[in-house]
């Protein structure tokens, strides 16, 4: 006997999402032993959604005064000169391939660069 009572998305057996039907003739749970045969899922629609995150949380977009424009992903980091929270960044390889990237952080707020080699 089970200890989940769940619809077919889930593994009755350990709760598992299981995988979407295929061209098999069961569905395998990834992660026990249990299978289900495919005629089950007969008849039975799947629905999902996908909520993006608004454009302007996620990214930032700053012109300075010379025209040279900040571009990126905003990121929870304090900014060691003004103090302020949020900076954006970019990575470059600086040294050789066995080695971890140069990330550079810029402040959105004064500007100010930092680099953290990895």
């Amino acid at each position: 006997m089970s200890c989940f009572s769940a619809d077919l998305n889930f593994c009755p057996e350990c709760g598992n999402v299981l995988p979407l039907p295929g061209m098999q003739d069961t569905v395998c749970c990834p992660r026990c032993s249990f299978s289900i045969p495919v005629t089950e899922f007969s008849g039975q629609q799947i629905h999902s959604t996908v909520v993006f995150n608004p454009v302007e949380q996620s990214s930032v977009s700053v012109e300075d005064k010379d025209d040279s424009e900040l571009k990126g992903a905003v990121i929870d980091r304090r900014c060691s000169r003004c103090n302020k929270e949020g900076m954006v960044y970019h990575t470059r390889q600086m040294r050789s391939a066995d080695e971890g990237q140069t990330v550079f952080f810029t402040c959105i707020h004064c500007r100010y660069q930092e680099k953290e080699d990895s």
